[in-house]
């Protein structure tokens, strides 16, 4: 990781894994879906958001996923991921789909807060992974080149959203 100017880590599944079973999740946003008027079922998680905010209920939607998060980052496992944090001798960061309050309270609980300059959630940048845009954000506010930096995650979408951005990226 030498060869970067910042390092930006997905949270969820690379630094630690929240406490969230996303089965109900998926079932209450659902279910508040159907209440406006829009049928789910070809939706995944995040496309159900997009649906909720097209039908009016986003921010409700918004906030019973982050109600879940918040408190799945109360009992957030850590994962070896964030064992590499100790060695980083350039600024790191967190991009990530979940909402930034649950973040930091997740990187607070195992003592990482400290290690990151900026942490961005869903809710912090008007674009979500993979639209680069978060990723682009924290390395601005990082005043760090995408060609520069590092993403690090664990799904297709974090890829997606570095190659986008023009990051390198690294699966955890």
């Amino acid at each position: 990781m030498t060869d970067y100017e910042a390092v930006v880590y997905d949270l969820d599944g690379t630094l630690v894994r929240l406490a969230v079973d996303w089965e109900t999740v998926e079932r209450e946003v659902a279910a508040r879906l159907r209440e406006a008027g829009v049928e789910p079922s070809t939706y995944d998680m995040w496309e159900m958001l997009d649906a909720a905010e097209d039908a009016g209920v986003g921010a409700e939607v918004h906030e019973l996923i982050a109600g879940h998060e918040r408190d799945g980052a109360t009992r957030a496992e850590r994962l070896p991921g964030a064992d590499e944090l100790a060695s980083l001798d350039v600024p790191a960061a967190v991009c990530s789909l979940n909402a930034e309050d649950a973040c930091r309270s997740a990187l607070r609980r195992h003592d990482l807060l400290d290690s990151f300059r900026v942490v961005a959630g869903r809710d912090t940048v008007p674009a979500r992974k993979p639209d680069p845009q978060a990723l682009t954000w924290v390395l601005d506010e990082l005043g760090v080149a995408p060609e520069n930096a590092l993403f690090v995650g664990d799904s297709a979408s974090d890829e997606v959203t570095a190659e986008r951005a023009g990051a390198a990226f690294r699966w955890a």
